[in-house]
């Protein structure tokens, strides 16, 4: 009899452990990082068997969605702007937190083009159009005018620029040669998707303020899928990410 009530509990619980869903994580993520994100997410999940959900925008988009309850769990921005709102709205569980420093560089997929690190290219007749992300949404495009404000150059080439609405985008303009050259994230150019396509030069850090990163634990992640959103949140600041960002360009600090 014991060992009858001993094989329906085992039996008993089997069944409960096959009916509870896998674990998953929703993650969303700034377009610089999404190249880095698929590495992240395949040694997150062979690390924890977690599934990831990615969803890639400009920084400033995903805050809006997340304003209008979109259901991530974290938020990993390009900047600590949008996560800095998100906490003081109330939509994160606790304050931001760096997790690396981007760098921005000037990407060209012409081949009679050849890239100065001074810009001053920029401001010739060879170039009729210079992408860059959205200023008001992407931090990168903050980035790419404040490096032209400090060149002195960007009244002068005000008329060339071509907006992207997130650096997603803003690659697409300067591969497909609908612009001549673009402003991008380092982590882009680095990737093996891209870094054998065109030519990039570094922007000297000096010309912009630095593109500090930080990432959010969102409030719907900490409510309804906390033990998944928090693993991953502290994911992003092991050892093994810190590894991933500096493959890909990023300064860890």
């Amino acid at each position: 009899m014991q060992k009858l009530i001993f094989v329906l509990i085992a039996f008993s619980l089997l069944a409960s452990f096959e009916r509870q869903p896998p674990q998953k994580v929703t993650v969303a993520v700034a377009a610089n990082m999404q190249y880095a994100i698929k590495s992240l997410k395949e040694t997150f999940e062979q690390q924890t068997g977690i599934s990831v959900d990615v969803i890639i925008g400009s920084s400033g988009k995903l805050t809006q969605q997340i304003e209008e309850g979109a259901p991530f769990d974290v938020f990993v921005s390009a900047d600590t702007k949008y996560p800095d709102e998100l906490y003081d709205k109330k939509f994160a569980a606790f304050a931001p937190k760096i997790y690396a420093e981007g760098l921005l560089v000037l990407w060209t997929a012409r081949s009679d083009i050849n890239l100065s690190s001074n810009l001053q290219l920029l401001g010739t007749d060879q170039i009729k159009k210079i992408a860059i992300a959205n200023p008001k949404t992407a931090p990168y495009g903050v980035a790419a005018e404040e490096a032209l404000r400090y060149y002195k150059l960007y009244d002068q080439v005000q008329s060339k620029l071509v907006y992207g609405e997130s650096i997603s985008q803003t690659n697409q303009f300067i591969l497909t040669q609908s612009a001549d050259v673009g402003f991008t994230a380092k982590s882009v150019v680095l990737s093996d998707e891209m870094k054998s396509k065109g030519k990039w030069v570094a922007v000297d850090t000096k010309a912009y303020t630095p593109i500090s990163q930080a990432a959010v634990l969102l409030k719907n992640g900490e409510e309804n899928n906390k033990e998944a959103a928090e693993k991953f949140f502290n994911f992003l600041y092991s050892r093994s990410a810190k590894e991933i960002y500096k493959k890909f360009g990023y300064i860890v600090k």
